[in-house]
């Protein structure tokens, strides 16, 4: 089994990677194989509304980095997003790959059908109920099955690192990873 993590920050490894890495160790204890993906080292340009990607399985521009990841996504068992909370939503990057996805999905219905998803944000103080929700909502609206844990999945903390010092945000990332680890587990037998 294999699980990527899209980390949505343009910081590679700041918050958002410490935290999709917490729920990385948890499914490694469970011998599921992870991938952090950064969408920092590529180019996502904004969905053209073309629909050329209908029948075909991805975008047809391949000029950034958008379908590469989005093949990965389709062979994945398991899809972790996280961004930080930018204007009280996801990043800029994570905001165009969900909707370049979102058109991909519904031009190639079932693609992402029951596959194991989880939404992480790193919060410095407000927004992260949206930032999870708009990540959820991409998830539930392409027939995926989202995980959920003990609270909320964001983790609080403003420079590199502060997110280490949010306790109960960690256990529940701990948390997150074992429950995908679970579920992961009971589809896939």
């Amino acid at each position: 089994m294999k699980v990527i993590g899209i980390n949505g920050s343009a910081r590679k490894n700041g918050n958002t990677t410490l935290i999709i890495s917490k729920v990385f160790d948890e499914l490694n204890k469970e011998g599921i194989e992870c991938e952090l993906i950064q969408l920092a080292d590529y180019e996502i340009l904004p969905c053209r509304g073309c629909f050329a990607c209908k029948g075909r399985g991805n975008c047809v521009f391949t000029n950034d980095g958008f379908a590469e990841i989005f093949n990965l996504m389709v062979e994945a068992d398991g899809i972790i997003l996280g961004s930080p909370v930018y204007s009280a939503d996801v990043s800029a990057k994570m905001k165009a790959f969900l909707e370049r996805g979102g058109v991909v999905v519904a031009s190639n219905q079932g693609i992402l059908r029951h596959k194991i998803g989880a939404s992480v944000a790193a919060v410095r103080r407000g927004g992260g109920m949206t930032t999870v929700d708009t990540m959820n909502h991409f998830m539930l609206n392409k027939e995926m099955i989202v995980v959920g844990s003990t609270y909320w999945n964001m983790v609080y903390g403003k420079n590199i690192g502060d997110v280490l010092n949010d306790e109960e945000g960690m256990a529940n990332m701990r948390n997150l990873g074992e429950n995908m680890s679970y579920v992961l587990k009971k589809f896939r037998l």
